[in-house]
């Protein structure tokens, strides 16, 4: 049989046919995309990557939003084409900390839309899955759509259903950048020229991408599964044994492709309490384990995909049979041999390290590289989530608005954009990876923050706030203060407005935050903002290009400050900005410390034009936010410029000099409170808070941390992208219509005005707890008449106005102040209200003043 010729030309090629490259391609094809190729290294389906050695187990349930819904469309999706055994999860607790973290299971699925999640006792645990020794559980978490994809069939199912040209045991030699731009794709076969190109090689995905000069932070991993001689206790049950393989096997005895084409009988489970899952093959039995220390391999070491067992390494026994995971006493044989008494002292049939891919914060990477126009990443995924991305990938790539067929998803968590620039650094990536593999299985605690890798990136504030005692949170690799132990002092004094929060919620808290919060409304503090993000748009029609990617009208006059938001072609949230014009064709765009500059500032880039620079100024510049009744007189202190109320009004911006410190002065507060923004070049940084500082110490001046900053701007109900606002919501959906004007032309207006002629279905609103001070956390389902109908995006405790606080996204019949609601965290069900916003100061007499 004659090889098919590979084409000089198309669109779009999508490099590896694994689970990810053929779900992009079958997605484009379903969106209309013609003229689609996808190459990989080894032969098709059978490709040796790791869709092709994993067992396929999928357990759908996540604390992410985006990885919970994007599990659930992979297993419909599969389970409609066939090649999905929908034989239920069950996820064990071995420790009552697990049991509790279990509980938080069945919320987030609740939350997130899973059919009927189940918490299961000892006995019906085993009544599922009877070689489970029942005296060694407390109970399990049970989701019934859990399962496991035979990933060979799905290949193939991809494949015969894409409407793609594939070809196999093809090496891509080569990504052909220039001009800022992808123009083809060199093979061993030949070249492809195209205009778009899709990275889908998962293992390889570093490899790859370094042909594009790029460095991302895909570090692959080994980790171990086995399966067992065959067992008594499972005989008689059928295998499927290459139902679906088409001769398409490895030839041998019995190949690993094999044994992951046997279908399950039994539920997939997993001891996460010991980093194990299991699956049933056939009348056999196979084990994973995450159990050992993390066995890196150097990403430039992968080699060539040349055979179909690439991404297997051979069998590490002493791994499997001694306890070397850092945070595990028991090795993974003598957890199994506890769970599974029958698995003691059997032979195993198989065994194998197999590869895969975790990137510095565990999550995938996906969506156009920052450099490469044209060029697009889709790695870090596995079975689990695969055809969510693939079609999220997909509908990007078409339409401009990643979505999943229940609406637009917020990408800003798993944007290949969103590395720190020292996150490509070899040593660096490979040893996160390493932590998040340790963690695969861990109960990480809220707020939790890694030890390694501290210091990286600080601002000119940071030995200051070290002799403050600040309690240092890193965000973006900035290492950002969350409380200061200098301010302990201001605890006791505000006793009684500051309870106590136990358990889970208060684990990684301080009252130090209340105390800083309310210190604050009384006074006047200090905060670091220099991780927040400026921008700065210059040159000729900078006003009319910023018009045309701000929501708002920002053509205004010289030293006025104008919020907006960012949207993209559907109307969602991509951004919330503060846009200052500081002269005709010179503007300040700034953004918080939440939005990745490499996200917004490169998706600014991407739609100027040639007369317009946009320059991403991270870490160029240090800023203050001197918030408080006090500011004023502070501020007054050291500067001659007129900072009345009269002479620098709210949401104007002038350039002042604060002590012998140039700045610009924005008069905006993210408290609630009267107050500026002081943004100076990062060489004066020092100066500027001794400046501060030191005149303000009669004023009773300190340092507030991200603690109080949170919440006091839910108590002002102002909104935080990528926790109340993202790609998710529409701006009339968010609370936000009033940072929209309909008489400018922008990205994303045709998709409000038709919102808005539809109506909105759902709106942010915040809700009070009734009679508890306990602090909420995100991700838990709000529910009316005992249905979920939102869930928690965002949690504080409102200590000026005495209330515990949630927001929420909820249907508009249930969004009118005084509607009763209850909130379902940690397993208590808490009666609440919805009220109207903002709880704090609602006639804006604190901050206009």
């Amino acid at each position: 049989m004659s090889t098919p010729e590979l084409p000089s030309q198309a669109e779009t090629v999508i490099v590896g046919a694994g689970a990810v490259g053929c779900s992009v391609a079958y997605h484009l094809h379903e969106l209309g995309a013609e003229d689609v190729v996808v190459v990989d290294q080894g032969p098709l389906p059978v490709t040796g990557g790791s869709s092709v050695h994993a067992p396929g187990i999928m357990f759908q349930t996540s604390p992410s939003k985006l990885q919970t819904k994007a599990a659930y469309y992979t297993s419909r999706l599969l389970s409609e084409a066939g090649v999905y055994d929908e034989v239920g999860g069950i996820e064990l607790a071995r420790s009552e900390e697990r049991m509790d973290f279990l509980e938080r299971r069945v919320e987030w699925a609740e939350s997130y839309g899973l059919p009927d999640p189940q918490l299961l006792s000892p006995e019906e645990v085993t009544e599922r899955l009877p070689l489970v020794d029942e005296d060694e559980i407390l109970g399990g978490y049970y989701s019934p759509t859990d399962g496991r994809v035979d990933g060979i069939a799905a290949l193939q199912w991809y494949i015969a259903n894409s409407g793609a040209d594939f070809f196999g045991n093809t090496e891509v030699t080569d990504l052909d950048v220039s001009g800022g731009e992808i123009n083809a794709v060199e093979t061993d076969r030949g070249t492809i020229d195209c205009e778009r190109c899709v990275i889908a090689t998962n293992n390889w995905g570093y490899q790859t991408a370094q042909m594009a000069d790029l460095d991302l932070p895909i570090a692959p991993v080994e980790h171990q599964y086995v399966v067992t001689e065959p067992l008594e206790e499972l005989a008689g049950a059928d295998s499927n044994v290459g139902e679906n393989t088409d001769g398409l096997l490895v030839p041998g005895d019995r190949s690993i492709q094999e044994y992951m084409s046997e279908a399950p009988h039994q539920p997939v489970g997993r001891d996460q309490d010991n980093s194990l899952y299991f699956r049933t093959h056939g009348d056999s039995l196979g084990m994973g384990s995450y159990n050992h220390e993390t066995l890196s391999v150097d990403p430039d070491s992968m080699g060539k995909n040349d055979d179909r067992q690439a991404s297997v390494r051979g069998f590490t026994r002493e791994h499997w049979e001694e306890p070397t995971h850092p945070d595990r006493e028991k090795s993974a044989k003598q957890a199994f041999d506890e769970l599974l008494p029958v698995t003691e002292g059997v032979d195993y049939e198989m065994t194998e390290n197999g590869i895969f891919v975790f990137t510095p914060d565990g999550m995938p990477a996906v969506g156009p590289t920052a450099q490469v126009d044209g060029l697009w990443s889709a790695l870090a995924i596995w079975w689990t989530h695969s055809g969510g991305y693939g079609k999220i990938v997909a509908e990007w790539m078409e339409n401009g608005v990643p979505r999943l067929p229940s609406g637009p998803v917020d990408t800003g968590g798993v944007h290949v954009r969103r590395f720190e620039p020292h996150a490509g650094e070899k040593e660096y990536f490979v040893d996160k990876g390493a932590k998040r593999y340790q963690q695969v299985y861990s109960i990480v605690e809220p707020r939790w923050q890694p030890e390694e890798h501290r210091g990286l990136r600080t601002s000119p504030f940071y030995h200051q706030q070290k002799t403050l005692g600040a309690e240092f949170y890193q965000s973006g690799g900035w290492e950002s203060a969350q409380w200061y132990e200098s301010n302990a002092d201001l605890v006791d004094e505000y006793d009684e407005e500051i309870p106590e929060q136990e358990g889970w919620r208060g684990i990684n808290r301080s009252a130090i935050e209340g105390a800083e919060h309310l210190h604050t409304r009384d006074a006047v503090s200090m905060f670091d903002m220099t991780s927040f993000s400026s921008i700065v748009v210059e040159g000729a029609g900078a006003a009319d290009f910023l018009q045309r990617v701000c929501s708002n009208d920002v053509d205004t006059a010289v030293g006025k400050v104008r919020y907006s938001l960012l949207l993209n072609e559907g109307g969602g949230i991509l951004a919330d900005v503060t846009v200052v014009r500081l002269d005709d064709e010179r503007f300040l765009v700034t953004t918080g410390g939440g939005n990745s500059p490499g996200i917004h500032g490169g998706w600014l880039e991407e739609h100027a034009p040639d007369t317009v620079s946009v320059h991403i100024e991270e870490g160029a510049r240090s800023t203050v936010g001197l918030w408080g009744p006090k500011s004023r007189l502070l501020l007054q202190r050291v500067t001659d410029a007129d900072v009345s109320n009269d002479g620098f009004p709210y949401f104007t911006a002038k350039r002042i000099y604060v002590g012998e410190v140039p700045v610009i002065a924005m008069r905006v507060s993210y408290v609630g409170e009267l107050g500026w923004e002081l943004w100076a070049p990062t060489e004066y940084g020092q100066r500027l808070w001794k400046t501060l500082w030191e005149a303000g110490q009669d004023l009773d001046v300190r340092a507030m941390g991200g603690g109080a900053l949170e919440s006091m701007r839910l108590e002002k109900g102002f909104r935080l992208w990528g926790t109340d606002i993202d790609t998710d919501s529409n701006p009339y959906e968010a609370g936000l219509g009033f940072a929209v004007d309909l008489d400018t032309d922008f990205i994303g207006r045709e998709a409000l005005e038709a919102a808005k002629e539809s109506g909105i279905d759902a709106e942010i609103t915040p809700i009070t707890l009734d009679d508890s001070t306990d602090i909420l956390l995100s991700g838990r389902p709000v529910l009316v008449d005992g249905e979920p109908q939102g869930y928690v995006q965002a949690a504080d405790f409102g200590y000026s106005v005495g209330e515990s606080i949630a927001y929420t996204y909820l249907p508009t019949e249930y969004t009118e102040a005084g509607t009763d609601v209850q909130v379902r965290c940690e397993g208590e069900l808490y009666d609440a209200t919805v009220r109207d916003e903002p709880l704090f100061d609602p006639g804006r007499e604190k901050i206009i003043r």
